[in-house]
Parts: C-alpha cells; sequence; structure tokens
C-alpha cells in the first residue's frame, strides 16, 4: 500500500523487519522444543538465541542468487550462529514458517482494526444519543418516505459496526493457527510437541490438520470479514455524501481552517473524506475474491496462493486500518444541521404523515381502496401545486365524514413517529460489543 494510506503502526507490521523477527522467533522457539525432546544439543538453542541475527539487505543479496526466501533467511542467520546453525530447521519446510508468520500478522492486524472499530463504535454511540431526538426526513428509494430521527441513522451503523466487530473477533480467533508439520504435514520428521511449543510461544493454537499449508479456507473467512466491514465503512460514507449535498445539506464533513475545497471554484465544500472512503472500501473488497480463490489448491500444496496474500494482505489490512480511523474521525467531527433537516422533513407540505391519514380512515370504516385512492389524490395534488397536504384532507367531505378536521391534525405529530426511539435504542445500547479475546 502506498505511504499515503499506511498508518505507521499497521505498516510496520508488514515490514520486513516484524516478518523476519517473526521468522527467527519460529525457528529459535522450535530449536527449543526440539532441544527438550533431545533432539538437537541444547547449547544449539541457545546459541540460536544469544547469536542469531540477521540483516535485511543481505537476505535480498542471497536471494538473488538462490531465488527462495526462505532458504535465503536461514543462510544469513547461519552466518552469525555458526556451526550450531546446522540443528536450525530440523524437519520443517518453508510453509511451517511463512504460514505461521503470516498467522501470527494477521492476528497483529486484527487487533490493531478492532480498536479502530472500537474508536468507530464509541464515536457512533456519542452522536446517536446526542441526535437521538432530531427529526429528519426518512427516505426509501431516495425519496421522503417518513419522519425518522437522526440519531436512529447513527444508531443503525452503531449496530452494524457492533456485528462487524464480533465477525472480525471471530475470524481473528479463525486465523491464529500454528502449523509445524514438516512437508505435506504429516510430522514425518518433526514431533507434535514441537507445533505446539512454538504456537504457544507465538500467542497461537496448532492447525489440527495441514496439508504443509494451513488450510485456505481461514485466510478467506478473514478477509471476506475484512470485506464485510469495508462495505459498512461505504454504507456510512454514502449516507454523509447525500447528506451533504447542496439540495440538502442535512449534515457536512468538518472544514478546517484553511482547507480548501476546489482549485477552480472557492465556495466549493466537497464530501472528500466519504468519498475517499468509498474509494478504500473497494481495494478492501478486492480481497474477498482472491482469498476464496486461494482455498482451492493443487494436492497437498502449491504456491498459487503464495503472490496473491503478498499483495492483498497488506493491502487489504493497512486500507482497512486507515479507512476506519478516517470514519471514526469523521464521525467525530461531523457538522449536523437539524433546523435543515427540520425544514426538507416539511418541505412537501406535510405528505409523510400520509401512512397515518390512510390507517385512521380505513379504522373509521373507510376501504382501503377508497382511502388510498382520496389520500393519494391529495397527495399527489401536494406534490404538483404545494400548500398544504393537511388542509386538502380537512376540505374533503369524505374524508371528513369519516375523520374529523381536528382528529385529522393530530395524525400529524411527529411525536407519534418517535414513541418507541426509547426502545430501539435500548435494543441497540443495551450491552457493549464483547471485547476481544486475544488467544
Amino acid at each position: 500500500m502506498i505511504p499515503r494510506y499506511t498508518r505507521p503502526e499497521m505498516g510496520a507490521i508488514w515490514a520486513p523487519e516484524n516478518r523476519f523477527r517473526i521468522w527467527f522467533e519460529i525457528e529459535a522457539h522450535a530449536c527449543d522444543a526440539q532441544a527438550a525432546l533431545g533432539v538437537i544439543p541444547k547449547s544449539a538453542a541457545r546459541a540460536v538465541w544469544k547469536r542469531g541475527k540477521f540483516e535485511i539487505a543481505r537476505i535480498d543479496a542471497i536471494e538473488r542468487e538462490t531465488k527462495h526466501d526462505v532458504i535465503a533467511f536461514l543462510t544469513n542467520l547461519a552466518e552469525h550462529i555458526g556451526p550450531p546453525a546446522r540443528f536450525v530447521h530440523q524437519g520443517m519446510t518453508s510453509s511451517d514458517v511463512l504460514d505461521t508468520c503470516l498467522a501470527v500478522q494477521l492476528a497483529q492486524a486484527a487487533d490493531l482494526l478492532i480498536a479502530g472499530l472500537d474508536r468507530t463504535l464509541v464515536a457512533l454511540k456519542k452522536r446517536a444519543f446526542e441526535h437521538k431526538m432530531t427529526p429528519c426526513v426518512g427516505r426509501s428509494h431516495g425519496i421522503h418516505a417518513e419522519p425518522t430521527t437522526f440519531g436512529l441513522k447513527l444508531a443503525r451503523f452503531y449496530a452494524e459496526f457492533a456485528r462487524n466487530r464480533e465477525r472480525l473477533v471471530a475470524a481473528r480467533r479463525e486465523i491464529a493457527t500454528c502449523a509445524i508439520s514438516g512437508a505435506v504435514g504429516t510430522f514425518a520428521n518433526i514431533d507434535p510437541q514441537v507445533e505446539a511449543h512454538v504456537a504457544k510461544k507465538l500467542g497461537l493454537v496448532p492447525e489440527p490438520i495441514s496439508s504443509q499449508v494451513i488450510p485456505r479456507d481461514r485466510h478467506a473467512a478473514f478477509f471476506a470479514a475484512l470485506g464485510v466491514a469495508a462495505a459498512s465503512v461505504e454504507n456510512v460514507a454514502v449516507e454523509i455524501r447525500h447528506l451533504q449535498r447542496t439540495e440538502l445539506r442535512e449534515a457536512e464533513e468538518y472544514f478546517s481552517p484553511g482547507q480548501k475545497g476546489s482549485s477552480a471554484m472557492p465556495h466549493k465544500r466537497n464530501p472528500v473524506l466519504s468519498e475517499n472512503l468509498v474509494g478504500l472500501a473497494r481495494v478492501v473488497r478486492a480481497a474477498v475474491t482472491p482469498a476464496l480463490e486461494n482455498v482451492a489448491l493443487w494436492h497437498e500444496r502449491d504456491i498459487s496462493h503464495s503472490a496473491v496474500e503478498r499483495i492483498f494482505a497488506p493491502d487489504a489490512t493497512i486500507a482497512l486500518d486507515f479507512a476506519l480511523a478516517r470514519l471514526a474521525g469523521m464521525i467525530e467531527k461531523l457538522v449536523v444541521y437539524p433546523e435543515n433537516m427540520r425544514a426538507n422533513l416539511d418541505r412537501l407540505g406535510g405528505l409523510v404523515h400520509s401512512q397515518r391519514v390512510l390507517l385512521a380512515l380505513t379504522q373509521a370504516g373507510m376501504s382501503r381502496e377508497d382511502a388510498y385512492g382520496a389520500v393519494q389524490r391529495h397527495a399527489m395534488e401536494t406534490w404538483r401545486k404545494g400548500g398544504s397536504f393537511l388542509a386538502r384532507l380537512q376540505a374533503d367531505k369524505t374524508v371528513a365524514r369519516h375523520v374529523a378536521p381536528k382528529a385529522l391534525a393530530g395524525l400529524f405529530d411527529l411525536g407519534h413517529h418517535f414513541r418507541q426511539v426509547g426502545t430501539i435504542f435500548r435494543r441497540v445500547f443495551a450491552r457493549s460489543p464483547r471485547r476481544a479475546v486475544v488467544i
């Protein structure tokens, strides 16, 4: 991922220094376990920890000749350890190192993403309660439907991100497995106790059965969870983009002093953050399909998945990490215009109350067909010519015979629509999302 969208902590997870450090820890912990089993001298295991070092530039130079990254790493390691290095990597294969390392990196990345989700949840909850009873119009198909509150919009997003958090916690648990099982995964030349020891030291669990590689359905589930979270980021961003449109101006991104919206038009205040989030969401979701395609490998293993993961694992996690931080900041500073929300709610002369009138007429004895026809007739007239929907209904003698003009006016009360807001909030915020449990 380009530096523009890489936050330091997430970028460090995918840096060569972190990757090779994890490789070294895998090999060194495996040596400890081998020494405990009597397979290698204990002095050799101590030497690995004491003298083991690596240089990224040297590894790269060796790899240019060997065309094999793990061999290049082991060669560089041996240059520092000396003769005891012959006991390193005993009974192991490259995938034991690569796949276990990737599991550690994905678990590390998941922890940062969960923290990003937590910040987003805090921001959504705070703003939801702030605008719990702020009236605005609900829209279906982009058209005015019935009254709602801006707090309910935000509460809906909160519930969605709480589900994303639960999915990511589950995905982290599923991806955090260790495979030190040797060629084709049979443990022919290495004891399963070595795998168990390395797993414990790295905060992983042993992979129940590996075929030299960790099964890629785990990775597919992980990146699918990231893809859904990215879709939710876009869901919020699209809503903000719509609400910021000039014709609505119900909410907008914070526009800082000195900020410029356009090189040509000084008046512009563009929703650049939310538009950027939509683009980043596409990048994250783009990892889902190749992750699914990586599940099917030839026999016990091939490396068709390898190059793909080297690209999309860093890119997807880095992009989502950046997106979550940007989204949380956008929500925290979101500028809300309740007066514009109310003006837009009233813009169609009360048409948003049409369902209440329809129901009242049917309950008063009119057939649904007749009631719908009468309400729609006055609604379309109000839509075309403006004016008061209520006044037109009150002037209709047929309508008045069933519902008195004063009773009709009572059907236009916003309070009716907001009677259950408290109930919904209790459902959404009754419990906080479960904290992540680190294995």
